[in-house]
């Protein structure tokens, strides 16, 4: 089967490029858009050298959510990586979205935890995060730990979208 290429682009509250890299679409359902990449895709932070990734991922891009979710083909430790953004946005093939710093991390083991609080405090003095973008990283941040922890749709199994890149 043939996918369409797009480009995933997460920048930081003051415009500047995070993570980019280049993705497969692979199609919709109930929860979003998802996308994937195969083992030996190249990704960069920012202007940073690019680095290949060992192994295949899928990534969901919901349609109203402050959120993102990557989910790690085995044997990859951590499961899901939930990145706290604004909410992604669709145009000429590419999505882009803030990161917000917090994340919502799921092991294979089953351990899920909030990190990065302490660079969602910091860029909330750097970057002068307004009110309601605060509130609503902390409430999607609260959604997710509960969500993820519990195993809700879409996080209680690996999607079968990840077959599409295995």
């Amino acid at each position: 089967m043939s996918f369409e290429s797009v480009n995933v682009t997460y920048r930081k509250y003051d415009g500047s490029l995070h993570w980019h890299h280049p993705a497969l679409l692979l199609g919709e359902d109930e929860h979003g858009v998802w996308t994937g990449c195969v083992a030996g895709t190249l990704g960069r932070k920012g202007s940073a050298p690019p680095i290949t990734w060992e192994h295949p991922f899928v990534i969901l891009f919901p349609r109203d959510a402050w959120w993102t979710a990557l989910f790690n083909a085995e044997p990859n430790r951590t499961e899901i990586y939930c990145d706290i953004t604004t909410v992604p946005e669709w145009r000429d093939g590419e999505v882009t979205m803030v990161d917000l710093d917090l994340d919502v991390i799921r092991e294979r083991g089953g351990r899920t935890f909030l990190d990065d609080e302490d660079e969602f405090a910091e860029h909330q003095v750097r970057y002068a995060y307004p009110p309601d973008v605060i509130a609503g990283a902390r409430a999607a941040a609260d959604h997710l730990m509960e969500a993820v922890a519990g195993g809700a749709a879409p996080f209680a199994s690996p999607p079968h979208w990840l077959s599409h890149v295995v």
